[in-house]
C-alpha cells in the first residue's frame, strides 16, 4: 500500500513550496471541518423547522376532521382536505390520506391514486416506527407524515401525507457548494500569499546560500552593505556575522599562504643547515687525520688509520649529497656496520672532547660485523656524541657504550649536563622526525638523529634525564632492515 512520502517531501521540496502546501492542506482540513459543522447545523435547523411545520399541518387537520372521521363522513373529509390545500400552501403537500381505524381510506386529496374504501398502501405505514410522525426521503426529495387520530383515548383513524422538501434540500446543496467554492478560493489565495511571503522571508537565506556556494569556487565574498541595509534586524546581524566570518577566513587563508612560504623557506634552511652539519662532522675528523699524517706520516699504523678515516669521511659526504639529490630521501649504498666504524667514531669525537676538556669513557663489547648500515648509525651516534659534549660542563665525562644483543645493535650515549628540557624529552619520545625542536641547545643534530632513526626503523629513547646527566639509547634491529629491504 503506497503512503505519502513525507521523508522525500521534506528533503526534496524547497521551503518556499512546503509552507504554502502545508497552509493549503491545513486550510482544506479546517474548511472541511467547518463545512461539515455548518451543513450539519443547517440540516438540524431545517429538520426542526420541517417538523414544526409538519406538526402544525397535522394538528390542524386532526382537530378539524376528527368529528368527520368519527361519523365516517366522506364528503366532509374531502371538503376539509380541499380547504387545507389553500390554507397550508407553504407546506407543499403532494397528497393526504385519511383512513379509519381499520386502515380503510375514508378520503384523500388524490382520489385517483388513493380511492375511498381502499386500504392504505403498506409501504407507507411500514416506514414509520412508534412515536415517529415524519420520515424523510432525501433521494426522492419528499417527507412522509403520519398522525394517529384518537377520540376519548381510542384510536379511530390515521392521517398519512407526503410533502415536497426539494426546496430545503436544494438550499442545503446550494450552501454546500457555496462553502466548497469559498473555501477553495480562500485556500488558493492563502497558499499564494504564503508562497509570496515565504519567498520574501527566505530571500536573505537565498543570499547567504549563494555566497556560500560561490565560496566553494573562489574566495568567500562579503555581502554588500546596501543588501544588508534592506534586511530586518535579525538578518542584518546574521549578515554582519557572515562578513566577519568571510574576513576571518580570508585572513586565515592569507596567513596560511604566508606560513606555507615561510615553512618552505624554513625547510630549505633546515636542509642546508643539515647538510652543513652532516658535512662539518666528518670534516673535523678528516682534518685531525691530515694533521696525524703531517706529523706521523712515516708511521704505517697511523697512516693506515688516517687514510681510512679520510676515506670514510669522504664516502659519508658523497652519500649525503646523493641522498639529497634523490628528493632528500636517504638512499645510501649499504655497507655493514663493523667494530672499526665504532673505533672511527672515537677518533672523530676526540677533538671535540679535547677542546672542551672532557673525559671520554668508551666501552664497546660483544660486537661483530652486523647487517645494519654503517653510515646512518655512524652519523646518528656522532651527532649524539657531539650533543653530549656540548651539554657537559668542562672537566666532566661523556660516555659511549655499545653492544650487539642478538640481532639488535644498542648504543647508549651519556653526558654530565643538567638534563634535557621538557620539549626535547617530548620530541625524542614522539614517533617520527617532524620539525626540529629548535632552541639554544638543541640545534639540528637531534632532528638529524630522529630522521636517521626513521630511515633505519630504529628507536630513540631516554634512559635517564635529570640534574646529574642524561643517557640516550639508540636501538636498531638488523631483522627489521632485512624485511624492509626485501619489501
Amino acid at each position: 500500500m503506497s503512503q505519502f512520502p513525507f521523508g522525500a517531501f521534506g528533503r526534496s521540496w524547497p521551503l518556499s513550496l512546503k509552507v504554502p502546501f502545508l497552509v493549503a492542506a491545513l486550510m482544506l482540513i479546517i474548511s472541511a471541518t467547518i463545512s461539515d459543522r455548518v451543513l450539519s447545523r443547517l440540516g438540524q435547523t431545517q429538520e426542526v423547522q420541517l417538523q414544526q411545520l409538519a406538526s402544525t399541518y397535522l394538528d390542524g387537520l386532526s382537530s378539524s376532521m376528527l368529528p368527520s372521521v368519527v361519523r365516517d363522513d366522506v364528503w366532509e373529509v374531502f371538503d376539509i382536505l380541499d380547504q387545507s390545500r389553500n390554507q397550508y400552501e407553504g407546506v407543499n403537500v403532494h397528497w393526504t390520506i385519511v383512513a379509519n381505524q381499520n386502515g380503510s381510506i375514508v378520503a384523500s386529496s388524490d382520489p385517483v391514486q388513493f380511492p375511498s374504501q381502499s386500504d392504505i398502501p403498506q409501504k407507507f405505514v411500514s416506514r414509520f416506527q412508534t412515536d415517529q410522525f415524519m420520515n424523510i426521503d432525501k433521494v426522492g426529495g419528499t417527507a412522509l407524515l403520519h398522525r394517529v387520530l384518537t377520540y376519548q383515548g381510542k384510536q379511530i383513524g390515521q392521517i398519512v401525507a407526503e410533502i415536497d422538501i426539494g426546496k430545503l434540500l436544494a438550499e442545503r446543496n446550494s450552501v454546500f457548494w457555496t462553502l466548497i467554492a469559498t473555501n477553495s478560493l480562500l485556500t488558493l489565495l492563502l497558499a499564494l500569499a504564503g508562497f509570496a511571503l515565504v519567498r520574501r522571508m527566505l530571500r536573505p537565506v537565498t543570499v547567504l546560500a549563494e555566497h556560500f556556494e560561490t565560496s566553494t569556487q573562489s574566495a568567500m565574498a562579503a555581502i554588500e552593505p546596501d543588501v544588508i541595509a534592506k534586511q530586518s534586524a535579525e538578518f542584518r546581524k546574521l549578515f554582519n556575522r557572515f562578513n566577519e566570518l568571510a574576513l576571518a577566513i580570508g585572513e586565515r587563508e592569507t596567513l596560511a599562504i604566508q606560513l606555507a612560504e615561510e615553512e618552505k623557506v624554513a625547510s630549505l634552511g633546515r636542509l642546508a643547515s643539515g647538510m652543513a652539519h652532516e658535512i662539518n662532522n666528518p670534516l673535523g675528523g678528516m682534518f685531525n687525520a691530515l694533521d696525524a699524517l703531517k706529523n706521523h706520516g712515516t708511521n704505517l699504523d697511523v697512516r693506515s688509520r688516517s687514510i681510512r678515516l679520510i676515506d670514510n669521511g669522504l664516502r659519508g659526504i658523497r652519500d649525503l649529497v646523493r641522498s639529497t639529490l634523490t628528493s632528500y630521501r636517504a638512499d645510501r649504498s649499504h655497507r655493514n656496520l663493523t667494530a672499526n666504524d665504532l673505533d672511527d667514531l672515537r677518533l672523530l669525537i676526540k677533538p671535540e672532547a679535547r677542546e672542551r676538556g672532557l673525559h671520554l669513557q668508551w666501552n664497546v663489547t660483544s660486537f661483530e660485523t652486523s647487517a645494519i648500515g654503517a653510515v646512518p648509525v655512524r652519523d646518528a651516534v656522532l651527532n649524539l656524541l657531539i650533543n653530549a659534549c656540548r651539554a657537559s660542563p668542562e672537566g666532566r665525562e661523556v660516555g659511549f657504550d655499545a653492544c650487539m644483543e642478538g640481532e639488535v645493535f644498542i648504543a647508549e650515549i651519556s653526558d654530565s649536563g643538567p638534563g634535557l628540557p621538557s620539549n626535547i624529552l617530548e620530541y625524542i619520545e614522539r614517533k617520527g622526525a617532524g620539525s626540529a625542536p629548535l632552541d639554544n641547545r638543541s640545534g639540528l643534530g637531534l632532528w638529524i638523529v630522529k630522521r636517521l632513526c626513521d630511515e633505519m626503523n630504529g628507536t630513540l629513547s631516554i634512559v635517564k634525564s635529570n640534574e646529574t646527566g642524561t643517557i640516550i639509547r639508540l636501538q636498531v634491529s638488523s631483522k627489521i632492515l632485512e624485511k624492509r629491504d626485501a619489501a
